[in-house]
């Protein structure tokens, strides 16, 4: 079984886990940091039509879809789709990043912002997507990628990118098979997004209010 193939039928076993650890806003970082992060990012770019990739039980879509956006929730996990459907608000699609990189998922779509929030984990998948999103964006479209900063998650590792066994340490649920990750130097994520062809047009590091630490990375770019 391949590394993406692991990752997918860990989510398929855990879809329930997580969607409960969302809606009880059980992840600190993410209702004192992260979330708060991504939504005044793309509230810099006035964004009109939004692809968010990797969407999972669709909050983002929900929220920018209640601002009047007109955004599309994409995920391969169909328990995470069917969740964010029941939610009321939103348009929702089933799809890996396999299928959307082969060009048919999204043909004759274009989106001003993509969103890819928390999603990348695997390795090849990530650069298939990434080489493939320039497409269905216009001209001056951005691409908005927010990942866990490399420094809260290197601990003792040398850092250096390469696969590193995960873990679901830290939830409250009971989440089971942990898979692989591919870990990215802060160094590797600029260069895998100036690889695509777009333009780095701003690299935040939202901190932690307690421990003055680097949470995440947002990389914004831009096509030229």
């Amino acid at each position: 079984m391949s590394a993406s193939e692991r990752i997918l039928q860990s989510w398929q076993a855990n879809a329930e886990n997580w969607i409960q650890t969302i809606d009880h806003q059980e992840i600190e970082s993410r209702n004192i940091v992260t979330n708060q992060a991504i939504l005044a990012t793309l509230e810099s770019l006035h964004p009109h039509r939004v692809l968010d990739v990797g969407c999972g039980e669709g909050w983002l879509t929900r929220h920018l879809s209640a601002l009047g956006m007109d955004v599309v929730g994409i995920d391969a996990i169909p328990a995470l789709i069917t969740n964010a459907r029941a939610k009321g608000v939103g348009n929702f699609m089933t799809a890996t990043y396999s299928e959307i990189a082969n060009g048919k998922i999204l043909a004759n779509q274009f989106f001003d912002t993509v969103i890819i929030n928390f999603a990348l984990i695997d390795k090849e998948e990530t650069e298939k997507l990434l080489h493939y999103l320039p497409q269905v964006m216009p001209p001056k479209g951005h691409l908005v990628i927010q990942t866990l900063h490399p420094l809260s998650v290197i601990g003792d590792m040398p850092y250096q990118s390469g696969w590193q066994a995960g873990s679901w340490q830290g939830m409250k649920r009971p989440f089971t098979q942990p898979y692989d990750w591919y870990f990215r130097t802060l160094g590797d994520w600029v260069r895998l997004l100036q690889s695509t062809g777009l333009a780095l047009a701003n690299l935040i590091e939202p901190i932690h209010p307690k421990t003055q630490q680097p949470v995440s990375i947002i990389l914004v770019g831009r096509k030229e």
